[in-house]
């Protein structure tokens, strides 16, 4: 009789947003595919506020005593330890999952990419997204027949987002942080992932502000065969955060509304939400599960749908173009 398979030990670097998030996840299903066997955080007060919130869960006095315990290591770090911990992790013969950016320097992200293997991916949820897959169900079936023309539209009342307030220190500069690093990357990963390479770049930032990252965007590229139109603005909306994917063809428009929700265009040129749609507050714990689930299979070495390090430094490279308006 087959044994039953035991949770992959998954170690957290970072005890911020992304690392509670996830440990959210794994807390919210009956029978996870992981156990978390060890987390660090160099903040004492972060180490306590998980420690009280999840009051099992091994907390450890370093990074390195994260790789010993762990199988994979999930880095949620700011962006410019990414690397540090990744090789080391890679080093002892851990998987690594991380956050993205993978580095700060694009130089020693391509030198990383080229010598990690396939030990590594990086955390593009839209990988696992139920939204996602609708769309790409419904462009499968022929919804939007010769894809013609892409729409990327994101929008803030402010940078950073009142929830990343307390991550404003490096969320905010422009070295490490800004909304083309934090969420146009999703959405030109899931560019690459549906409709192919990226090339092609003509884009401009505005850095109003000294010392702090950018507060607009604009740029054209290609996605594959398809003509894209970027655009990201602060300041000029209401909402927290405000996002459209639109993808229109000579067949039909579909579109991916704020993170989760795929609609389709009708004839009246409205547009309608699948009928099993959810919001992201819904949706967003379903796809980090999903998520988990891929890096039990690339831990093994088996194939999963992970943003793969190959495909997330050429997202990377994309957005820094954008911020240095090339």
């Amino acid at each position: 009789m087959p044994q039953p398979t035991q949770p992959l030990a998954l170690g957290i670097i970072g005890a911020g947003i992304m690392g509670e998030r996830m440990l959210d996840a794994i807390a919210g299903q009956d029978e996870s595919p992981v156990r978390v066997a060890a987390l660090w955080d160099p903040d004492p007060a972060a180490r306590a506020r998980i420690a009280a919130r999840f009051p099992s869960l091994p907390v450890v006095a370093d990074a390195a005593a994260v790789v010993a315990a762990s199988a994979c290591v999930y880095i949620a770090s700011p962006p410019a330890t990414h690397l540090g911990h990744a090789r080391a992790a890679l080093a002892q013969g851990r998987s690594v999952f991380c956050e993205k950016p993978l580095a700060v320097d694009l130089a020693e992200a391509r030198a990383f990419v080229a010598a990690a293997g396939p030990r590594g991916a990086v955390n593009f949820p839209f990988a696992s997204s139920l939204g996602v897959a609708t769309l790409a169900q419904w462009i499968a079936e022929g919804a939007v027949g010769t894809p013609q023309r892409l729409t990327i539209e994101v929008a803030f009342a402010r940078w950073p987002r009142g929830w990343q307030a307390d991550a404003a220190g490096w969320l905010d500069a422009p070295q490490e942080g800004g909304f083309t690093r934090e969420v146009v990357s999703h959405f030109l990963f899931l560019s690459r992932r549906l409709l192919g390479p990226l090339d092609g770049l003509r884009a401009q930032a505005r850095f109003p502000e000294a010392g702090r990252s950018e507060r607009a965007v604009d740029a054209t590229f290609r996605a594959g065969a398809v003509p894209v139109v970027l655009r990201g603005r602060v300041g000029e909306t209401a909402l927290d955060d405000h996002n459209i994917w639109t993808l229109e063809g000579e067949a039909g428009t579909v579109r991916l509304r704020d993170w989760a929700i795929a609609e389709r265009q009708g004839p009246d040129g409205g547009f309608a939400p699948a009928p099993d749609a959810i919001p992201n507050e819904r949706a967003r714990p379903i796809a980090l599960r999903r998520q988990l689930e891929g890096v039990v299979r690339m831990t093994r070495g088996e194939p999963h749908a992970l943003a793969t390090l190959a495909e997330a430094l050429e997202v990377q490279e994309v957005v820094e173009a954008i911020l240095a308006g090339r």
